[in-house]
């Protein structure tokens, strides 16, 4: 039995077309995913989009459309992105789906009956942009933290009895060092909101309709709060009155759920006590990851600075945009995004780094050998031994991911990369294949280089599956699992295929200049 692996990301909010620094959070899942699929893992990877709400409802009215016809609009674009850079979910839920509502419903209905549930009054300044209630602190030059002017709202609302259950998280949180990721965010978390007594939650709204409706009271519609953040075990089948499903006794709770750090609270506090009201176990952690920055600030679409997924795919290819956000946005902070940055990641790392490695090495196997590789391993005959290199990745590599540092993952294969660079500058193969003498030692670097490519592109398969598969296409790999690398030596003696361009490089000036333009 494989073991099962359950990993979620925040579902988008289908108000409009996200820009990188949403989707990054969905590739940097799929990185994950995909890495735990091939080290053996049953994985279920569920994204999706949440499609209630006023900003809906008022974005959806300026362009004439009916609410539904608006987020099936946006829903599908934002798959058409995911599905673009690779994303290889499993489940894309839709809070619209019908099975998600009724379950909703239902999870409301039994919160309310067992009296975590009760009906109040609201009174406090409402943000349309953050979808919420926001403190007067918030508030500068009547503004709230999204640029938006807040509007004094009193309605009556349902609230969530959250201090009930206040003590039985922290002590959970106290008990399982690793519930939320990283150290900085649980601490923020434990200070800022569960030091004190918590407020209630309000968790249904009267002034829109757009909203799946509250089953015994249908003039008020079921807030985010349980609509949204349901979908974690909704999207597997979850009903509190019907029998649990196989794939919910499977999967459920959740490895990772991997969310951004604006919205932990909800993540860390509302979630987990959502659970425990419905005797259900939390999930085994929760990482909020940093932001991506745009020139050091953060990207909004008011003040113009906001870079989209299809403009980058377009000047720079899924597999550089891929490594740039899994390579560089750090572990802890938040990471920082330009073309200037991009163009020198690619042209160091890509370019100069693991296509000049391929290409060099499929060239001296042309050259030298007709692209006939022979399975030679001698006693190492230089003092830098690729199999000794090779074979300590995968293990490291496991670590780094485990503890969702995935930068730091990928990092290890471009240092192989640069390695085996090295280690073509210390076996002058061009020298070895003037000496009659030395023919055998040739192969054997040859045939070394070619194995330990093979390594790079198979472990390159989670984060850059496109380079990864081509890659392999060149140097005719047959073996291409991560079992197949445990042992150093497994490609059989073979022709190998044409050298192609992996990466363009790119001039500094001349790239810019052209994105600009375009």
């Amino acid at each position: 039995m494989k073991e099962k692996f359950y990993i979620t990301s925040a579902i988008a909010y289908a108000s409009a077309i996200p820009h990188i620094g949403n989707v990054y959070e969905v590739i940097l899942a799929d990185a994950i995913a995909r890495f735990k699929r091939l080290d053996g893992h049953e994985v279920f990877f569920q994204t999706g989009t949440d499609e209630h709400g006023q900003k809906i409802e008022t974005n959806a009215a300026k362009q004439e459309l009916k609410p539904k016809a608006y987020v099936d609009m946006i829903s599908s674009e934002i798959k058409r992105i995911y599905d673009l850079v690779g994303v290889s979910y499993d489940k894309f839920i839709r809070t619209t789906d019908s099975d998600h509502e009724k379950s909703v419903q239902a999870i409301f209905q039994k919160l309310y009956d067992q009296g975590d549930i009760y009906l109040g009054k609201y009174e406090g300044w409402y943000s349309v942009a953050e979808e919420a209630y926001i403190s007067e602190n918030d508030i500068v030059d009547g503004k709230g933290p999204n640029g938006d002017i807040p509007v004094w709202t009193s309605e009556d609302a349902y609230f969530l009895k959250l201090e009930k259950y206040q003590e039985r998280l922290l002590k959970h949180i106290e008990t399982h060092p690793d519930f939320i990721r990283p150290e900085s965010r649980k601490n923020e978390m434990i200070q800022n909101f569960l030091k004190e007594p918590l407020p209630d939650l309000s968790i249904s709204r009267t002034s829109f309709k757009w909203g799946i409706p509250v089953p015994f009271d249908p003039k008020h519609v079921i807030y985010v709060w349980i609509d949204a953040l349901s979908n974690y075990i909704t999207g597997i089948g979850y009903h509190p009155n019907e029998p649990k499903t196989e794939l919910f006794n499977k999967l459920w709770p959740a490895d990772i759920h991997l969310i951004g750090k604006d919205i932990a609270r909800f993540h860390t506090i509302y979630w987990p006590i959502l659970l425990m009201a419905l005797e259900l176990e939390l999930p085994k952690q929760i990482f909020c990851h940093p932001w991506i920055l745009f020139d050091k600030n953060k990207m909004s679409k008011s003040v113009g600075n906001v870079l989209y997924t299809d403009d980058l795919v377009k000047h720079f290819g899924v597999d550089v945009l891929r490594y740039y956000v899994l390579h560089e946005i750090p572990y802890a902070q938040d990471g920082n995004i330009t073309y200037e940055l991009l163009i020198e990641r690619n042209n160091s790392d890509l370019a100069n780094t693991i296509g000049n490695l391929v290409n060099r090495t499929i060239g001296m196997a042309k050259k030298y050998r007709d692209g006939h590789i022979k399975r030679v391993i001698l006693k190492e005959p230089f003092e830098l031994s690729l199999e000794e290199k090779a074979l300590e990745v995968l293990p490291r590599m496991r670590t780094f991911i485990d503890s969702l540092k995935i930068g730091e993952a990928l990092e290890e294969v471009v240092q192989l990369a640069r390695y085996a660079n090295k280690y073509i500058d210390v076996s002058e193969p061009w020298k070895l294949f003037k000496d009659e003498n030395a023919q055998e030692t040739l192969d054997h670097v040859l045939y070394h280089l070619v194995e330990t490519i093979r390594y790079i592109a198979v472990l390159l398969k989670p984060f850059l599956p496109e380079t990864a598969e081509n890659i392999l296409e060149q140097i005719k790999a047959e073996e291409t699992t991560f079992t197949s690398l445990e042992t150093f030596g497994v490609t059989k003696e073979k022709e190998l295929g044409e050298a192609k361009v992996l990466f363009e490089r790119f001039e500094l000036d001349k790239k810019i200049n052209h994105i600009l333009e375009d």
